[in-house]
């Protein structure tokens, strides 16, 4: 009998326990986004400063990481075989970053893969504003978005 009641316990606990491991993930990876979302904005301030708005195109086809002061540890670099498990990489034909999911039991993608991906892309933020008497198009911000819904929870 005490020997059911430990398994029992022991199988909660391994449940808990990968579910709190991949939460934790699940945290580093929106953390990571910020970080590269804020990178992206203040490299786009930097060119507005620097009256180089014209170059804020390259921001949707370069590497986003690249204007991190530190790459993260677990970036892989450009796209590749085989892909590794917890790690970012960058596709260059589709600039897009990719998180390679390590453990993603609770997370749903609309686009199925093995192993599990999450990708992103970057964006410029456009308005058109009125300069004398002309519209112009001008670059307002820079975000990192999803390429496809995910739900993790």
């Amino acid at each position: 009998m005490a020997i059911s009641i430990i398994a029992v316990l022991a199988t909660v606990l391994h449940n808990r326990l990968a579910f709190y491991k991949e939460m934790a993930e699940k945290a580093a990876m929106e953390s990571m986004v910020r970080i590269i979302k804020t990178g992206l904005q203040i490299h786009l301030a930097e060119l507005i400063i620097g009256n180089r708005q014209a170059q804020a195109a390259a921001l949707e086809a370069d590497d986003p990481t690249q204007w991190l002061d530190a790459r993260p540890a677990n970036y892989g670099g450009a796209y590749g075989e085989p892909l590794q498990r917890g790690t970012w990489y960058f596709d260059m034909p589709e600039r897009q970053l990719v998180y390679v999911v390590n453990t993603g039991d609770h997370l749903h993608v609309d686009i199925p893969a093995e192993p599990k991906q999450i990708r992103f892309r970057a964006k410029l933020l456009k308005d058109r504003l009125q300069l004398g008497g002309a519209v112009v198009d001008s670059v307002t911000g820079v975000t990192l978005v999803p390429m496809s819904p995910y739900d993790w929870r």
